[in-house]
C-alpha cells in the first residue's frame, strides 16, 4: 500500500457515514474486492494454463515466467504510486489501471504465445497504478489523527481477502472444468465491474452491487462439491458475500465516494500530462512483456551457460542449498532478474548509505525497518510457494476425491470395465500402461474439444490389472479442481482476521502487545510450521503417492496465522518507524522486498519441477515418483523458516529497543 502522500491528501471528514465510517469506503471495498478477484483469478489458473494449455511449458520455464511475473507486479506500484502523486491523482491512477488489467485479462483468451506475454504486461502495469492508489483513497477518507482509520483499512483488508477466496472458486473451477478462456473471461468481467463500482454514479453501483454479489452467490451455491468441508467453503464466502453487499447497499444509498478522494493536487489533469503517460505505457507494455518472456540479452550469456554448467554439477552433488545458488545464478542472468537486482542495489544501497548519515534515533529505527524488510522478504519467498509449487502438489500429490462409489476387488482383474476417469486414477495401471496426470488431462482436453458440458462425466476402457485391487471408482463430481485450494488462505483471514485483532488489543490493553520483531519471529515459525505439515504428509503418502488434504489445509491453516502475525504490521511498522521525508521511498523498497520474494519464491519452487521426479520433458511423472521431491523441499523450507523465526527473536530484544517507543515519532534525534 502506497502511503507516502496520504498526510497531504484532503481528508472527507464531513462525508456520509454508515457504522462509524464513510460511505465512500463500501465503494471502495467491493472496487478492490473485483479487482483482486480478477488478479488472484488469474493468479489461480496461470501455471495450469502454461503447463497444461497450448504453451505447454515444462515446470521449470512455467515457474520462471510467473517469477518473473509476479515479481514486476509488485515493482510497478511504486512506479504508479508516483505518478498519481505528482501528476495524476489516485482517482485517474486507478481508472487507468482498471482499464489495462481488464484488457490484459481479455487478451488471455488469445491462444497466442506473444499475446500471452503482453497479457501479463498489461496487467503488471495496470496493477502498478490500481493497487497502491485505491488503498491510499481509503486513507483520504477519514480526517487526520482519526481512530477509525485502522478500522477502516481492517474493513477494506477484508475486502481484498474476499475477493481472493471468491476467485479460485469460481475461476479455478469454471477454468479447470470448462476451459481456461472461460475462467479467464470471468475475471476480465470481474475486473470491468470493479471499475464501474469505483466510476459509475451511486444508483448505477448499487445496481452493480447487487446483480454482481447475486450472481457470484448464485454460482457458489449452484456448484455443489461432494467433500463436506468444501461445501462449508463455498456456503461462508457466498454469505459473507451476501451480508456484505447488503450493507454496502444501505450505505451507499447514504452517498457514494466523493468525487473530490482521490483528486490530482493540480485539479484537473492537463491533456499533454496525461497523453505522455499514455505515451509511456504504450512504450512500456512490449518492454515489460520482453522482461516476463525472459527475453535473453547478448551480454547475458555468459552467466547463463556458466549458471547452466553449475547447476547441472550441483545436480550430481545433490546438496539442496547449492542448487538454490545455481538457480539463483541462472535466473538473475535473466532479463528480469537482472532489472530486480539493479533496482534493488541501486534502492537498498541509497538507503543503506542515507541510513548511515543519520542522527542516533532516526538511524537505529532505519535499521529496524531494515532488518524486518529482509525477514519480511525471507517470509514471502517460502509463503508465495502458494501459487506455484503447492499449486502443483495439490494437483498432482494431493488426494481431492471426496468420496468414491466403489473399490475395485479381485474378482475385477482381468475385466475390462467402463469408468470415469479422474485423480482417483493415477498411479494406478490401466492394463500395462501407467496412468498419469498427463494422460488425464489429455483425455479432459479432448473431451472439451467435442464440446462437452465441464463436468468431464465421460467413460473410458479400463483393463483391471492386478495393482488396481482397492482403487476407487467414483464420479467427477466427487474430485475437487486443485485450484480450489488457493481460497483456504483468504477464507481463513476473514475468519481469524478480527480474532487476532482482538487478540492484540487485549493484550495491548494490558501491557503485553509483543512488539514487532516479536510478532515478525512468531510469523516466520507458524510458516515453517505450516510446511512441517506439508512435509509430514509427504511422508506418510500411501501406496500411490497420494497425500491426505487435512495435512495441505493445516499447512494453509498455519501459513494464514503466520501471515496475521507479520502482515498487518509491516507497513504500520513503516509509516512509524521511517523519516517522515523517507516515508514513500521506504515504503518502495518494502514493495521492491516483496518483488524479490516473488522472484525467490519461484527459484526456491523450481525444486520442486518434474524434471526432479524423473523427467526432462514437459510430462508429470506418476505421483509415487514425485511426492517426496516436494516433500524434501518443504522439509528444507521448514527448517529454515524456523531457523530465521528463532534467530529473529534472539534479537528482538535489541530491535525493540532501538524502535525507541518512548521517543516522538518524528524525532530526528
Amino acid at each position: 500500500m502506497h502511503m507516502g502522500t496520504e498526510s497531504a491528501a484532503t481528508a472527507v471528514g464531513d462525508s456520509p457515514q454508515l457504522l462509524g465510517h464513510p460511505t465512500g469506503l463500501f465503494n471502495l471495498f467491493f472496487a478492490e474486492m473485483w479487482e483482486r478477484f480478477s488478479y488472484y483469478g488469474m493468479r489461480a489458473l496461470l501455471l495450469f494454463y502454461m503447463t497444461k494449455d497450448f504453451l505447454k511449458f515444462n515446470d521449470s520455464q512455467a515457474y520462471t515466467v510467473y517469477g518473473a511475473y509476479t515479481a514486476l507486479v509488485y515493482m510497478t506500484p511504486f512506479i504508479g504510486g508516483l505518478l498519481a502523486d505528482r501528476l495524476l491523482g489516485q482517482r485517474l491512477a486507478v481508472i487507468l489501471g482498471g482499464i489495462l488489467m481488464a484488457a490484459g485479462h481479455l487478451l488471455m483468451g488469445i491462444s497466442n504465445e506473444t499475446a500471452f506475454y503482453y497479457a501479463l504486461a498489461l496487467v503488471i502495469i495496470g496493477n502498478g497504478f490500481f493497487k497502491p492508489n485505491i488503498s491510499t483513497i481509503v486513507g483520504t477518507l477519514y480526517p487526520p489523527g482519526s481512530p477509525r482509520r485502522d478500522a477502516g483499512y481492517t474493513i477494506f483488508y477484508m475486502g481484498v481477502n474476499m475477493g481472493a477466496a471468491m476467485s479460485p472458486l469460481l475461476c479455478g473451477y469454471i477454468g479447470e472444468n470448462y476451459g481456461w478462456h472461460y475462467g479467464f473471461g470471468l475475471a476480465t468481467i470481474g475486473m470491468m465491474v470493479g471499475l464501474a463500482v469505483f466510476i459509475m454514479p451511486n444508483l448505477v453501483t448499487q445496481l452493480m452491487i447487487a446483480v454482481g454479489a447475486a450472481a457470484a452467490v448464485v454460482a457458489l451455491l449452484v456448484y455443489r462439491p461432494s467433500d463436506p468441508a468444501a461445501i462449508v467453503l463455498n456456503v461462508f464466502v457466498a454469505l459473507c458475500l451476501a451480508v456484505a453487499a447488503g450493507i454496502s447497499i444501505v450505505a451507499l444509498g447514504r452517498g457514494g465516494l466523493p468525487q473530490s478522494a482521490g483528486a490530482a493536487k493540480s485539479g484537473a489533469v492537463p491533456k499533454n500530462v496525461l497523453s505522455m503517460v499514455l505515451g509511456g505505457i504504450v512504450i512500456a507494455v512490449p518492454i515489460v512483456a520482453m522482461f516476463v518472456s525472459g527475453f535473453k540479452l547478448v551480454a547475458t550469456e555468459p552467466l547463463q551457460l556458466v549458471a547452466v554448467s553449475t547447476i547441472e554439477s550441483v545436480q550430481k552433488s545433490s546438496i539442496p542449498g547449492a542448487a538454490i545458488l545455481a538457480i539463483f545464478l541462472a535466473e538473475v542472468s535473466k532479463p528480469a532478474g537482472l532489472l530486480l537486482i539493479l533496482t534493488g542495489v541501486l534502492a537498498f544501497g541509497s538507503l543503506i548509505k542515507q541510513t548511515l548519515t543519520m542522527r542516533p534515533i532516526a538511524r537505529h529505527r532505519m535499521i529496524v525497518v531494515l532488518t524486518l524488510t529482509f525477514f519480511s522478504m525471507l517470509f514471502w519467498s517460502f509463503f508465495e510457494q502458494a501459487g506455484s509449487s503447492l499449486n502443483s502438489f495439490a494437483d498432482r500429490n494431493v488426494d481431492r476425491v471426496a468420496a468414491v462409489d466403489r473399490l475395485i476387488a479381485e474378482s475385477d482383474v482381468g475385466t475390462v470395465i467402463q469408468l470415469q476417469p479422474t485423480q482417483e486414477q493415477l498411479g494406478y495401471t490401466n492394463g500395462s500402461t501407467l496412468f498419469t496426470l498427463d494422460q488425464l488431462d489429455k483425455l479432459r482436453a479432448e473431451e472439451a474439444a467435442k464440446g462437452g458440458d465441464g463436468t468431464f462425466n465421460f467413460t473410458i476402457d479400463w483393463t483391471v490389472a492386478a495393482d488396481n485391487v482397492g482403487m476407487g471408482v467414483t464420479s467427477r463430481d466427487g474430485e475437487l479442481a486443485a485450484s480450489t485450494f488457493q481460497a483456504v488462505n483468504a477464507v481463513c483471514i476473514l475468519v481469524f482476521g478480527l480474532v487476532f485483532t482482538w487478540i492484540w488489543s487485549t493484550l495491548s490493553a494490558r501491557g503485553l502487545d509483543p512488539s514487532p520483531p516479536v510478532k515478525f519471529g512468531l510469523g516466520l515459525i507458524q510458516l515453517g510450521l505450516g510446511f512441517g505439515a506439508f512435509w509430514y504428509g509427504a511422508v506418510h503418502h500411501d501406496a500411490r503417492g497420494m497425500v491426505g488434504v487435512s495435512w495441505l489445509l493445516l499447512g494453509y491453516i498455519l501459513h494464514t496465522t503466520g501471515e496475521l502475525c507479520l502482515s498487518p504490521v509491516g507497513l504500520s511498522m513503516i509509516a512509524r518507524l521511517a523519516p517522515k521525508v523517507l516515508v514513500s521511498t521506504v515504503m518502495g523498497a518494502w514493495y521492491l522486498a516483496t518483488a524479490f520474494s516473488q522472484y525467490l519464491a519461484a527459484m526456491i519452487s523450481q525444486l520442486t519441477g518434474s524434471e526432479h521426479g524423473g523427467s526432462s520433458e514437459p510430462g508429470i511423472p506418476a505421483p509415487l515418483q514425485t511426492v517426496m521431491v516436494y516433500g524434501d523441499v518443504f522439509k528444507q523450507i521448514m527448517l529454515f523458516a524456523v531457523g530465521a523465526g528463532i534467530v529473529c527473536l534472539a534479537i528482538s530484544p535489541i530491535l525493540t529497543r532501538w524502535t525507541h517507543p518512548e521517543a516522538p515519532e518524528d524525532s530526528t534525534d
